[in-house]
């Protein structure tokens, strides 16, 4: 595990974590070979877990605040005397005291199940794992935030500036390939071979985007104006005005400017909405099955994919027209 992860820190100082949670990080970040974002998530939840779990037993003073409840001595027997009441007991406090919401509290739980799963049946720690019985947050299914293609062409035909060519290729690959923005950022030139591009997606996992004439020549164009002298991240394909590798938060920058230059600011779009914007497009100008999709997205389940096959009104109304006993008899 990465010392990032390790060392993990907070505004209040260094956190010490137990060495139960420390062994299931580390095998979490190799063996599982979770991102890094993912590890350092779940760190986060089940440093809340702990504490919550302490204070809960009465094993801190009252006068400690809870951010600051140090969690380095929690043991075996404190972490196996946990049932089914502590852990809903858990998500009652997340949800009240630190307003989670239940895509929130539905992670912890994944976190939770996660750790305990871990200690129950690889380290072979604790005699039973209370966290079989323990259920999810229902989560509301939620449409998509997504471009027109009309609005798609305005922000791509807007894109000016002084790294025009660099901004119009990040926009193009996100509008036509689905990337996730990591995914983009993390783009090295000897990842392009012809029309193949080879992305690392969510958990590490590999897979082959294929280039559409857009995407290519938009890359092309980039190439003949990407600085050569200077360069910090000479691998990189996309580098920020330092000549290093573009960041995510210059990413996400980047795309909120160009989206207020085409007038399409306020309708909660981002950069991750592009790749809504890509996966709807497909689907309903592509004739592209859902399996498709999946795989194009780097979906490891299908269920994921589904939130992009919504349908608008107009999709609704030509559905209903055109069934067989639509039409009035005389």
């Amino acid at each position: 595990m990465s010392n990032e992860i390790s060392n993990n820190t907070s505004n209040n100082g260094s956190i010490k974590y137990p060495p139960l949670l420390e062994e299931f990080l580390n095998y979490f970040s190799t063996v599982k070979a979770r991102s890094y974002n993912t590890v350092k998530a779940y760190a986060y939840d089940l440093v809340l877990f702990l504490r919550f779990l302490k204070q809960r037993r009465g094993k801190v003073s009252p006068n400690v605040e809870f951010d600051e409840i140090d969690i380095s001595d929690v043991d075996v027997d404190l972490i196996e005397s946990v049932d089914l009441n502590d852990l809903y007991a858990y998500l009652n406090f997340v949800a009240n005291e630190r307003s989670n919401t239940p895509p929130a509290r539905a992670r912890k739980v994944a976190s939770l199940r996660s750790f305990y799963n871990y200690l129950y049946k690889k380290a072979k720690v604790l005699s039973k794992n209370p966290t079989q019985e323990l259920e999810s947050p229902k989560l509301s299914v939620r449409q998509p935030i997504y471009l027109t293609l009309d609005e798609s062409k305005k922000l791509l035909n807007s894109i000016d500036g002084p790294f025009k060519e660099r901004d119009y290729a990040i926009i193009t690959l996100f509008l036509n390939c689905g990337l996730r923005v990591s995914e983009l950022v993390n783009i090295n030139l000897d990842d392009i071979k012809d029309d193949k591009l080879t992305v690392i997606g969510k958990g590490n996992k590999q897979r082959t985007v294929y280039l559409n004439d857009a995407c290519i020549d938009a890359i092309n164009t980039y190439l003949e104006v990407r600085p050569k002298e200077g360069v910090k991240d000479k691998k990189a394909l996309f580098l920020s005005k330092r000549l290093k590798r573009i960041s995510v938060k210059t990413v996400q920058y980047t795309v909120k400017k160009h989206l207020k230059n085409a007038n399409l600011e306020g309708k909660k779009y981002s950069a991750h909405k592009l790749r809504h914007t890509a996966a709807t497009l497909m689907y309903r100008y592509g004739n592209v099955d859902i399996r498709t999709l999946q795989k194009l997205l780097g979906h490891s389940n299908v269920s994921t994919t589904q939130i992009y096959t919504h349908v608008d009104d107009s999709q609704l109304k030509e559905a209903v027209n055109k069934n067989p006993l639509s039409q009035k008899e005389d």
